[in-house]
């Protein structure tokens, strides 16, 4: 490096002689426990209460859904707010759908509609599908490309984001209300 310039970095970093504070600038570093305390407190003054017993909640938006497995929930009905906490994940509706039917209202009978559709379009070429897209995602290689570009060029292979969508309020409240319904109906037989 070029001595005049290291001697402007110095400069800029060490204000005094040995022994002395090097920088002026202090930066703050924010928590996450501050934001979270403000909610809380927001939460208890809109007067939220805890739903115990909320062993799954499941939000839908379009063919997606985003799964909380024991969740906290709390709500508060005068409000029109729900709270759900916890990890999440993002699954497409088709690998929940032997288990999450009892859970979708009229609202998603298109989804259901589309999802018969896909799969009897698939059905009589589901062998060829098959041998078509690998699990492994490993792109194949031609001489003279490297992986950056095989990976680039690779649009078959399914994105695994972990975006979360915006979805309605009153959806989650429906699923986690017929959840705690089910359960109820299940210790009162």
């Amino acid at each position: 490096m070029n001595k005049e310039k290291l001697m402007k970095m110095a400069g800029a970093v060490r204000t005094g002689g040995k022994g002395s504070m090097r920088r002026k600038k202090k930066t703050v570093h924010k928590t996450t426990t501050t934001d979270d305390k403000r909610l809380q407190s927001t939460l208890k003054r809109i007067g939220v209460n805890a739903i115990p017993a909320i062993e799954e909640v499941n939000i839908f938006k379009d063919d997606i859904v985003i799964q909380f497995l024991n969740p906290k929930v709390q709500a508060s009905i005068a409000a029109n707010t729900w709270v759900v906490s916890g990890s999440s994940q993002t699954k497409r509706l088709q690998d929940l759908l032997p288990g999450i039917i009892n859970q979708l209202g009229p609202d998603n009978l298109d989804n259901l509609r589309k999802l018969a559709e896909h799969f009897q379009k698939q059905a009589p070429g589901a062998g060829a599908a098959a041998k078509e897209y690998d699990d492994d995602d490993v792109p194949e290689l031609v001489a003279g490309e490297t992986f950056e570009s095989a990976a680039k060029d690779n649009q078959g292979v399914p994105a695994h984001d972990n975006q979360v969508a915006a979805v309605n309020v009153n959806q989650a409240a429906v699923s986690s209300e017929n959840q705690a319904a089910a359960g109820n109906e299940n210790k009162a037989s």
